[in-house]
């Protein structure tokens, strides 16, 4: 008699849930909000627009010296701009995060369908040898 294969329920409770991605982090409002403002200023179009600000002050800062121009650059320039471009990185490094996770999510998930067939076969492989050994040992008695 033959059991009843019964499939892994991680299989199950995978396919309900899906990978975990980035998107899903951004919880409540504060969250959202975060989420609002990251994305609009984590572009380079904001990153030339920092720039053009940072640069309307930049011949003041060369008319008050080396001192202010130093001040300037680390000040204004580096600050407002590096912000959106580091943004921006960021922001592409959770893409690529996100897409080797749902990569990964997916070939775990070919495994476990894989291992939960070769479970099946190695079980009716069982099954179908012990049918063997005793209709061998019936017979040859």
């Amino acid at each position: 008699m033959a059991d009843i294969h019964i499939p892994n329920p991680r299989i199950a409770e995978r396919e309900k849930s899906g990978p975990h991605l980035t998107k899903h982090e951004h919880i409540g409002l504060n969250g959202r909000i975060a989420v609002l403002i990251t994305n609009a200023v984590s572009t380079m179009w904001c990153a030339y627009i920092f720039a053009i600000i940072a640069l309307i002050s930049l011949p003041s800062a060369i008319s008050g010296g080396t001192a202010a121009l130093i001040s300037w650059i680390a000040q204004t320039f580096l600050q407002l701009v590096l912000l959106s471009v580091i943004m921006v990185g960021q922001k592409v490094a959770a893409q690529a995060s996100d897409k080797q996770a749902m990569q990964t999510y997916k070939d775990a998930e070919a495994l476990l369908k894989i291992e939960d067939e070769v479970h099946r076969l190695v079980k009716m492989n069982n099954e179908l040898t012990q049918e063997i050994h005793s209709f061998l040992t019936k017979n040859s008695s």
